[in-house]
């Protein structure tokens, strides 16, 4: 089932990656709710129109998709949407639940290790760990977030990379591969308010 996507990204950095998630996703992109090259410039606009426009975007979708790439913390917008995708609005008689969310990680200089790395632990699980430092605290206060834990090693207590926190992340070539498959992860999470986490729902 398709669902309504809005994209997160950093315009000047992630813009191609932008371009090949929206062509990725095929049919279901008729179902993609955020900017294209086609969107008017709102650059030189106040940061009250900007957020009126990016509200009416969002405001009806049901999964975000942030491209999590090395600048983004310059970004003056993305910790932003995030905040608003998490809560739950609502306009005249209807209110909005919360997004679903999936964060990719943009490929850089042929690899991903900007962010991510691995370490093999004592017990033998091979566990991804992140460089947190590079992303906004809502994404990660929102990463190992189950609720009650579910662990994939008893021992480690490693988590399920997709289920274990209410934003998964994942690489650039994965989910270009099989979009559909990841927005529906993020999207059944969202289900009943995502009562299966501990959601932060905003920046502070």
């Amino acid at each position: 089932m398709a669902h309504k996507t809005f994209i997160s990204y950093k315009y000047n950095e992630a813009r191609d990656l932008r371009d090949r998630i929206i062509s990725a996703l095929g049919e279901d992109a008729s179902f993609y709710r955020g900017e294209t090259s086609d969107t008017p410039d709102l650059t030189d606009t106040t940061t009250e129109n900007i957020k009126r426009n990016l509200r009416n975007m969002m405001y009806d979708t049901s999964v975000t998709i942030v491209i999590l790439s090395p600048n983004i913390k310059e970004s003056k917008w993305i910790d932003w949407e995030i905040e608003y995708c998490l809560k739950s609005i609502s306009r005249k008689d209807r209110t909005s639940h919360t997004n679903g969310v999936v964060g990719v990680i943009m490929k850089v200089n042929g690899g991903y290790d900007w962010l991510k790395y691995s370490v093999k632990e004592d017990d033998g699980c091979t566990v991804s760990y992140y460089h947190s430092d590079k992303l906004y605290d809502i994404i990660n206060k929102n990463r190992f977030n189950q609720n009650p834990p579910v662990y994939t090693c008893p021992t480690c207590k490693c988590y399920n990379r997709l289920n274990g926190s209410y934003i998964a992340i994942v690489e650039e070539d994965e989910f270009l591969a099989n979009p559909s498959y990841y927005i529906n992860n993020a999207y059944d999470k969202s289900e009943n308010d995502a009562s299966g986490y501990v959601l932060t729902k905003t920046r502070c």
